[in-house]
């Protein structure tokens, strides 16, 4: 796969382990405190990291969610608030990362990928857009860091605040799952898009297989191949935690990542199908390019041997001899004509029986 399609940021080599790789422009970090319980709960936007410290009550939930990393301070800040390891937030930071779900002491890593649809700048087709959420699960609150401002967690936001379900009765193990239940669940209407995106190519290879038709199929497999290599480690990460054990996930909550598991399974399915149809319709534009140059060759061919023979006739009354009886002849013009108009009806009678043209056998 071209490398413009998949970058990590890497460490120079033989830096120290920790290294935090910030692209310049990664956008400045945006941090929402959310505080629950099963009365209560509260939103506050965070203006300075130190006021986190100020946020935390063990009687209630908190939620920390960090939007944007282009601020290395900050981050480093956030390191040493919350205790994070080293390698740990290299992972967070460092993107894009392999999912998967990765234990420190008593803290849990989890790492997933978001999916979004984009309208692309130049031909306005839809485009996948992928971003890394990383979260960290404790027993008392859970931090999410995002690559970039904005998600597609509002429905879970909403659930808080509208206290709908049994989201806050349960712990940040709980409101980890719901997290990631909702990252898995908007890959489906992404699918579905492409679903029917394949659909449109589909006509258009059959109907009109141009050289764009053919480079959209190319961008459009990129693109799938992208999402399957984000969803099967997702598959690892999230049967990991419904198999592992580890304190930071309870039973309960277990058997509700079963459910998620599930929906790992169905998308990459669903992915790995879609990229099944797309190497399919790159062999039927191949084949329906070569069959319209065969008609072009079949139709250049019959003309070029109905005009052979009429040639060969034309070359011979064309020769300069004195001694040519037919030149003679009152009637020798029509005759002429009228042997050449015959030797076309008959190859055209020929070739239809042959099936070569029109709708004979």
């Amino acid at each position: 796969m071209s490398p413009k399609y998949f970058k990590k940021k890497h460490t120079k080599v033989g830096a120290r382990p920790g290294t935090l790789v910030i692209p310049k422009d990664a956008p400045a970090p945006k941090i929402t405190s959310i505080q629950y319980s099963a009365t209560e709960h509260r939103s506050v936007t965070v203006d300075s990291v130190d006021e986190l410290k100020e946020e935390f009550n063990e009687n209630e939930v908190t939620w920390v969610d960090i939007q944007g990393f282009g601020d290395r301070s900050i981050m480093r800040k956030l390191g040493t608030i919350f205790s994070l390891h080293p390698l740990l937030l290299e992972d967070i930071v460092n993107v894009p990362q392999r999912p998967k779900s990765e234990p420190y002491d008593d803290q849990l890593l989890v790492i997933i990928r978001m999916v979004r649809l984009d309208d692309d700048e130049t031909t306005g087709d839809p485009k996948v857009d992928m971003e890394q959420v990383s979260m960290v699960i404790t027993k008392n609150y859970l931090i999410t860091f995002q690559e970039k401002h904005g998600d597609i967690l509002d429905p879970v936001r909403k659930r808080l605040l509208g206290n709908k379900g049994i989201i806050r009765k349960r712990g940040p193990d709980y409101l980890a799952y719901v997290i990631a239940d909702t990252i898995i669940d908007g890959y489906y209407p992404v699918l579905e898009v492409v679903g029917d995106h394949l659909e449109s190519l589909e006509d258009a290879v059959i109907d009109n297989p141009s050289p764009a038709v053919l480079g959209e199929l190319n961008r459009l497999k990129n693109q799938l191949i992208n999402l399957r290599r984000a969803i099967w480690p997702q598959r690892e990460a999230i049967n990991e935690l419904v198999r592992g054990d580890h304190s930071m996930i309870s039973d309960e909550v277990g058997v509700y990542l079963r459910d998620t598991y599930d929906h790992c399974i169905q998308t990459s399915e669903v992915a790995e199908m879609y990229r099944e149809m797309v190497t399919g319709l790159m062999n039927t534009y191949l084949s329906s390019v070569a069959n319209r140059t065969n008609e072009v060759m079949k139709v250049l061919t019959i003309m070029a041997s109905i005009f052979i023979p009429l040639t060969f006739m034309a070359g011979i009354y064309g020769m300069n001899f004195e001694h040519m009886p037919e030149l003679q002849y009152q009637y020798s013009y029509g005759i002429l004509w009228a042997a050449m108009a015959a030797v076309v009806i008959g190859m055209l009678i020929f070739f239809y029986r042959k099936g070569w043209i029109g709708s004979g056998r």
